[in-house]
């Protein structure tokens, strides 16, 4: 809770997503959303996942990713949960909650905008990936998205790839599959490049949109250029996709 925290005022919630193996606390330390918490003046929530067969949390979220041992855990519900018991508690301003994750977080956002569009504004996925087949996927209204993948990750492969027997789409597809959603353009616009990975030089991000969508309908790609699973995430990376978020509440 940042300290401009007032009860009555709406506010914005952040609910940020941990990868296959690490936890809430972990993806913090990473992402390091705690101080635009409190700077952009949100409400921030960084839950953990349940614990596998071989001793790692995961979200059950697509049938890709990452659910390897057919847990029955509802991470749908459970993450809906938590969503409302921070309402119930708090003033959040429901145009504007939203969902990021790393990875199996990432996947588990697109899952929550999937089936939660009614409370979900946007989504923003880092080296994750939506389902392989659309019909997986009917939300009841747009949800904006923000896929951001490296091009060399070796994990979760930027042009698509399978898990097992599950297929789960390239970073291109993930965009244009919540761009289709949203009503917008079959092609995207370039944008501005950004210098998101301190690990490579320059401006090493290449910028997609999809625009001229329904209400609160949005997608973009951002492309990171030899870009790594986990990427050396630069100053400007949390800062740009809060930004993304903020940007996109409910019409």
């Amino acid at each position: 809770m940042p300290s401009s925290y007032e009860e009555g005022t709406p506010t914005p919630l952040v609910i940020l997503l941990h990868g296959y193996t690490a936890s809430g606390s972990l993806q913090e330390a990473y992402f390091a959303l705690q101080p635009l918490a409190e700077e952009r003046g949100f409400l921030y929530a960084h839950p953990d996942g349940t614990i596998d067969a071989d001793g790692n949390a995961f979200w059950n979220a697509t049938d890709a990713c990452c659910n390897f041992y057919g847990s029955e855990v509802d991470d749908s519900a459970y993450l809906r949960s938590v969503v409302e018991d921070i309402q119930a508690r708090y003033t959040v301003d429901p145009k504007r909650i939203f969902f990021l994750g790393h990875s199996n977080g990432g996947f588990m956002s697109y899952r929550m905008a999937c089936d939660h569009a009614d409370l979900i504004a946007a989504v923003a996925s880092l080296a994750g990936a939506t389902f392989a087949d659309p019909a997986d996927c009917t939300p009841s209204e747009p949800v904006a998205a923000l896929q951001i993948h490296g091009t060399a990750d070796e994990t979760v492969n930027y042009l698509g790839a399978t898990f097992g027997a599950a297929s789960y789409p390239g970073a291109l597809e993930t965009a244009q599959q919540w761009a289709e959603i949203g009503g917008c353009d079959t092609d995207p616009t370039e944008g501005p490049t950004l210098d998101l990975d301190s690990g490579l030089a320059g401006d090493e991000t290449t910028t997609q949109a999809f625009t001229g969508c329904d209400p609160g309908g949005h997608a973009e790609l951002w492309s990171i250029e030899g870009g790594t699973h986990i990427p050396t995430l630069g100053p400007d990376f949390a800062p740009a996709v809060i930004d993304f978020l903020l940007a996109h509440p409910k019409p």
